[in-house]
């Protein structure tokens, strides 16, 4: 049986090095896409990435068991990308077209045939979609990635932004109706007549 996050941390407090690899194995690509999502730079999340494991290293003796640990590590990932958007020395760049071709790909419904002109299409929503995200104040927009794009529930996202289940469905709310108001409001490209499947439904229970 694979051994959880939690037993490889234990085993790594230990002084188990190969445990630790296994966890960088498991986590590299979602936090990095997670990162990605969030600053809008591909090589800047590689380096918060990368910063996230050496925090983890150095803080070992401080994790607990009975936290969960994709909780505790999205947490110090979240820090340290806050930490970056906030530092007014950085200058901000473009999002690649990687970024944007990433960004959203959990919102759309397959398609089993698809044409040039609806690959377009969706690529146009996904680029509607991540400006209207992007726009959002800091917390929301981060509530809103880890909600829809990392798929946290309620409890580990409010953990993570360090608030109330109840503070952060009512942040979710708020921005959730700004998304709808925002894509309602802006063109959509032709044959698009629908937002997006989850912006249609209410986060406000």
């Amino acid at each position: 049986m694979e051994a959880t996050d939690a037993e490889l941390m234990c085993r790594f407090q230990r002084g188990d090095l190969v445990a630790y690899e296994d966890l960088v194995g498991r986590y590299t690509i979602r936090l990095h896409r997670f990162l990605q999502r969030l600053v809008l730079n591909a090589a800047v999340a590689e380096e918060l990435t990368q910063d996230t494991f050496l925090r983890v290293f150095l803080a070992r003796e401080r994790y607990q068991a009975s936290a969960t640990f994709s909780t505790w590590i999205y947490r110090i990932a979240t820090n340290l990308a806050l930490n970056w958007l906030r530092d007014s020395r950085h200058v901000r760049q473009a999002a690649s077209l990687e970024a944007l071709t990433i960004f959203g790909t959990r919102m759309q419904i397959p398609c089993p045939v698809r044409t040039a002109e609806q690959d377009l299409l969706e690529l146009a929503e996904r680029d509607r979609i991540r400006l209207a995200i992007t726009a959002l104040p800091e917390r929301q927009r981060l509530a809103v990635i880890l909600h829809k794009y990392e798929g946290m529930d309620y409890e580990n996202i409010a953990r993570t932004l360090g608030c109330s289940v109840p503070a952060l469905k009512s942040l979710l709310c708020r921005a959730y109706a700004v998304l709808r108001g925002r894509l309602s409001a802006a063109p959509q490209p032709q044959n698009q007549n629908s937002l997006p499947l989850y912006m249609a439904a209410t986060y406000c229970s």
